[in-house]
């Protein structure tokens, strides 16, 4: 699908990250960009910067989503390609034992089930809705695509470390329904496919020392360094534009494989 005016898009966790680098991208490329975000100040300093539009949406808010892609569309007309980039993490062991007091106690299910509605539930919810108004408009390819979907797993779906149990569930439950969705759509032209990161300089990392940064990009093999976000925001920019590239998950980590901790 080729990206323009006549793709508009939509980034989720637009505001900052992988989802910040993908929204300029896009919007570099041509397509007309709205970012979904809770971050009000920087999801409007972005927007502005790239000529977009900018809605503050919490993904796990059925209104609000509907909200958004109302606004969204107001603006810019129905989107062609969609990109889930917003979420969280946390780190706890299924049970652990405190060190100084040898209390043991489990998982905060709270947390572990809002890992799982922000990361999992919210981008499905955002992935159904913007498919419903993807479905109701013409095919815009020779092929008769209608959109494209792309979703952010992790590296963790796959090879989950200690304390990661919420995380790597969530997130491995975006790559188990990348290939059902896609064959959902497939008769009606919207492709689907998730890339899973590796280790991306993002502002997660930048509470972290100098030291601990090295440490993690010594961790990759080649080339060993943290990704920029920029290099997953073209291979965003690829699957959109290479019509055969459906249902599939691709990890981008430099060979990386995660140890234990």
């Amino acid at each position: 699908m080729k990206i323009g005016t006549e793709t508009p898009a939509i980034v989720t966790g637009g505001a900052s990250g992988l989802g910040e680098a993908t929204a300029r991208r896009l919007a570099a490329a041509g397509s007309k960009v709205t970012i979904f975000d809770r971050n009000v100040e920087r999801g409007r300093e972005v927007a502005a910067d790239i000529l977009g539009y900018f809605a503050e949406v919490d993904i796990t808010d059925i209104a609000s989503i509907d909200d958004g892609l109302a606004a969204a569309r107001a603006v810019h007309g129905q989107e062609r390609i969609l990109v889930n980039c917003a979420g969280i993490a946390i780190a706890q062991k299924t049970a652990s034992r405190d060190r100084k007091t040898g209390a043991i106690r489990p998982h905060d299910l709270a947390v572990f089930a809002n890992v799982i509605n922000i990361n999992l539930t919210g981008t499905f919810n955002v992935i159904a809705k913007s498919a419903a108004g993807m479905l109701a408009t013409d095919p815009i390819t020779a092929d008769g695509g209608r959109g494209v979907i792309t979703t952010t797993a992790s590296v963790a779906a796959e090879e989950g470390q200690i304390g990661q149990v919420a995380y790597a569930a969530s997130k491995g439950g975006i790559q188990a329904m990348t290939l059902p969705i896609a064959r959902d759509f497939a008769r009606d032209g919207i492709r689907v496919a998730t890339i899973l990161p590796g280790l991306f300089h993002t502002p997660m990392f930048d509470g972290l020392t100098e030291e601990v940064r090295d440490s993690l990009a010594a961790s990759v093999p080649f080339p060993s360094r943290l990704g920029d976000p920029d290099e997953y925001a073209a291979l965003v920019q690829h699957i959109v534009e290479n019509d055969m590239l459906n249902g599939v998950s691709i990890r981008i980590d430099g060979a990386m494989r995660m140890a234990a901790k």
